[in-house]
């Protein structure tokens, strides 16, 4: 931005530079979903979610005699990397905006991070693995990001020479090389020889797609998401709901049940509706209608919690950014490999760790997201962007798997309705209704600091509530929101779970 940047070159920069210093949770081998709202009011969205590669049939896992996707190694690696075409498709919206900053400027802090060495996050270093054992079996993953042999501690000094050399083949050769050039050949070189499911043509087809954003009316403002396969129709579904309860604008027990409830039955309605954007079972805008909102709401028992059989959750992990320039262009990005550090596989020739966001996908062909060639999997990914009548514009999102949408949805309703700040939305203890990693079934996760007086009060309305012990976890998201206001002024603030932060020109 002091370069003359916009806010879209800003993001592309911070999503280059975050695909190197933050490997535990995105990479260039992974996918990102983009809202961008330009000065004009216009609002658009970019899906650059990959789709299953020509080998990845359900027959195939059946030679193997697998009954489920591996979450690891070379089988976990099924679907083509879509994040480097977002920052393609991304780069040409600002170009059409008057972008005009050069692509080796916006990837020079992303290269020079992999070539004269980064400082290892706090977060990173403290980050349990899970299915470590099969992680570090994958060839070249601890010669990537161990150091001498040993995970590294915080703050310590990292090289990545072979990611730095193909980041900077494409500020030279252009970011279609990663599909269609010489970055494209190797990767499917290294692919093909792993025994992976993807192919040469495979990535030489691909390209990021513009679809239009979905949207969802709640009182003083209209919020927008990515379109399916991103579950951010969960999102606008749980707001919404929430908004046609009308709880009293107070922190409190009434609240959180409030929050809770919404969640089941938008979680519920996503899981039956939500695929890839061209097979949606359903016109899914009928459920973004006020009306629904308020049939659904109607059928919240404000005095009880509804039992709830959860399916296994999508667990994933992911980082969220955003920026507002002065031009009032807002972004709302997100991007991920899906389980941290994604497949495990790193590949050889170009450094590219690659994703395992295909363990969405399922082995029954009768499932509405059953694997085959070509489909793109259900998507724990979205990116919020709220536009409020009285000319605010707020970026927000987080982190956080299958539960994004509770965590974002916290923070914008703490922000929105109980006028918060957005530090202060920011840094309250959160609720998070989920399944743990492995766990039985779903219960209420608490933060530290929730008041025990509320938790009592979740309990006598039926809620199985678990209390964590530190009061800033890392499971329960990574957010960041930044504001605008009617007057220009823009303020901004990231998560204190987080090794993130915030910074203005």
């Amino acid at each position: 931005m002091r370069e003359g940047g916009n806010a879209i070159e800003a993001m592309i920069a911070v999503a280059a530079t975050l695909a190197v210093v933050y490997p535990h949770m995105n990479g260039i081998g992974g996918d990102n979903f983009w809202v961008i709202r330009a000065p004009s009011g216009q609002v658009r969205a970019i899906e650059a979610c990959g789709y299953a590669g020509s080998h990845a049939t359900i027959e195939r896992y059946a030679k193997l005699e697998l009954e489920a996707i591996p979450p690891r190694g070379p089988q976990a690696v099924l679907t083509v990397p879509g994040a480097v075409g977002g920052w393609a498709m991304a780069a040409q919206m600002s170009r059409d905006m008057g972008g005009r900053l050069p692509l080796d400027m916006l990837l020079h802090h992303a290269i020079e991070a992999a070539a004269a060495g980064h400082r290892v996050g706090a977060s990173e270093a403290r980050y349990t693995v899970k299915e470590e054992p099969e992680v570090l079996a994958s060839p070249f993953f601890t010669e990537t990001f161990f150091i001498d042999g040993q995970k590294p501690v915080a703050g310590a000094l990292r090289r990545m020479p072979t990611l730095a050399n193909t980041l900077c083949q494409l500020a030279k050769a252009g970011l279609d090389d990663f599909y269609r050039g010489d970055v494209g050949r190797e990767m499917a070189a290294d692919l093909e020889r792993a025994g992976t499911s993807i192919t040469r043509t495979d990535l030489s087809a691909y390209r990021a797609i513009e679809r239009p954003p979905m949207s969802a009316r709640i009182k003083g403002c209209t919020i927008y998401m990515p379109p399916p396969p991103s579950q951010g129709f969960a999102g606008l579904v749980m707001l919404g709901i929430m908004d046609a309860l009308d709880v009293p604008a107070r922190d409190g027990a009434a609240q959180a049940h409030a929050f809770i409830e919404s969640a089941k039955r938008a979680n519920t309605l996503r899981d039956r509706v939500v695929t890839e954007y061209e097979r949606m079972p359903e016109d899914i805008e009928s459920y973004l209608s006020k009306a629904h909102f308020a049939r659904e709401a109607a059928q919240i028992d404000r005095g009880r919690a509804a039992p709830w059989p959860l399916p296994p959750p999508a667990d994933g992990d992911t980082v969220w950014a955003g920026a507002i320039d002065k031009t009032g262009l807002s972004v709302s990005l997100i991007q991920s490999l899906f389980w941290e550090y994604g497949s495990g596989v790193v590949l050889p020739r170009t450094g590219v760790l690659m994703q395992n966001r295909g363990l969405s996908f399922s082995l029954d062909a009768a499932a509405l997201n059953a694997l085959k060639p070509g489909r793109k999997p259900f998507h724990s990914l979205h990116a919020p962007l709220a536009v409020f009548d009285d000319g605010r514009v707020v970026s927000y999102g987080s982190m956080g798997g299958e539960a994004q949408p509770q965590v974002a949805a916290q923070n914008f309703i703490r922000y929105a309705a109980l006028g918060f700040s957005p530090r202060a939305a920011l840094d309250h203890p959160r609720l998070l209704f989920t399944r743990a990693w492995k766990a039985e079934r779903a219960t209420v996760k608490a933060e530290g600091r929730n008041d025990p007086a509320m938790l009592a009060a979740l309990r006598r309305l039926g809620h199985e509530v678990e209390e964590h012990v530190l009061p800033y976890a890392d499971s329960f998201g990574h957010a960041g929101m930044l504001v605008r206001h009617a007057n220009g002024m823009i303020e901004a603030d990231h998560d204190p779970r987080a090794d993130g932060g915030a910074a203005g020109h």
